[in-house]
């Protein structure tokens, strides 16, 4: 009997990425997901012979050995993804709808996949990777108001903060639960009009942005800013949105959000929305580092690497 797996990230990008397909395609699945950074999610799986996997928004690069072992045993394997993926296998029980370019993200992908159908989620995935300009260009042909897309914007705000932390104890919901309670909508205005999730949502990304925006930047020049978190829950759940935040005020300058936590601290990093390029090239530098141009993150990075961490950002950006 053929088990599907559904792999996405936690994000507003892997969610509604997912959201579009299984619309266009409904079937029970077996899902795997986590936090934002818990993107080593292949190894989770032991696909047999004829099962199948759709693997969404998360690293090729961070997940080949994983993914050659799921073929080798007889699995299928169609990927959808905008993140660097190193060397990509060829294999013939693998798809790969792979596209690095900086305007675009994994739902805008699925989007060009099924032909515009549901694509007013890929719109509220787009906003919700700080990809305002790609999203509103997607959104045209279906003339939404302005207050249309505002709402839209918000809510794909709203699930993209959900993602950020350690582990998922500190989210405010699961990404699998988040998605399911999703999979209820095929309209996300009725999703927002009702869905109290929303609210909740909504409420508590509005009380961490106001924490972090009491902070000052430990570095802060015409051409980039770098913010230090402390180590708290609040911190790590609004760091992504709080470096979106930054971005939009200021697309002239990169921005960093270093999060303090046991052993060092977790990045991240936006260039420029001026110029959206440099960032994954900044963040795999370190170990744990990976992500699109645009934007990317280190997952730990160690207290000893902090100043040469503040030197690379800023050889790269001002």
């Amino acid at each position: 009997m053929t088990v599907f797996y559904d792999v996405f990230n936690g994000d507003a990008d892997g969610i509604c990425a997912l959201h579009q397909l299984r619309l266009a395609e409904p079937r029970a699945s077996v899902l795997v997901t986590g936090a934002k950074r818990d993107i080593v999610l292949l190894e989770r799986i032991e696909a047999q012979a004829g099962d199948e996997l759709t693997v969404l928004d998360v690293s090729l690069a961070r997940n080949a050995a994983a993914l050659q072992k799921q073929l080798g045993r007889g699995a299928t394997c169609r990927y959808f993804d905008h993140h660097f993926p190193g060397e990509i296998p060829a294999h013939p029980n693998l798809r790969t709808f792979i596209d690095t370019a900086p305007d675009i993200c994994t739902s805008l992908l699925v989007d060009r996949y099924l032909d515009g159908r549901n694509r007013i989620w890929a719109v509220v995935a787009a906003f919700g990777d700080n990809l305002a300009a790609p999203a509103r260009k997607a959104a045209a042909p279906l003339k939404l108001t302005e207050p249309q897309l505002a709402q839209l914007q918000e809510l794909g705000e709203a699930l993209n903060y959900n993602a950020y932390g350690d582990s998922v104890d500190d989210l405010n919901y699961h990404p699998a639960d988040l998605y399911q309670t999703l999979g209820r909508y095929a309209d996300p205005f009725k999703f927002i009009n009702g869905e109290p999730v929303f609210d909740i949502l909504r409420a508590a990304r509005a009380d961490d942005l106001y924490l972090a925006g009491e902070l000052k930047p430990e570095l802060e020049t015409a051409r980039c800013a770098l913010y230090v978190l402390p180590d708290a829950a609040w911190s790590r759940r609004v760091n992504g949105s709080f470096s979106n935040q930054l971005a939009s005020a200021h697309p002239e300058r990169a921005h960093a959000v270093l999060t303090a936590k046991a052993g060092g601290f977790s990045a991240s990093v936006r260039a420029p929305l001026d110029r959206p390029q440099g960032a994954d090239t900044l963040c795999r530098q370190f170990e744990s580092g990976g992500g699109r141009s645009g934007a990317a993150g280190v997952n730990l990075l160690p207290e000893n690497e902090f100043t040469r961490f503040v030197a690379v950002f800023q050889q790269a950006f001002d």
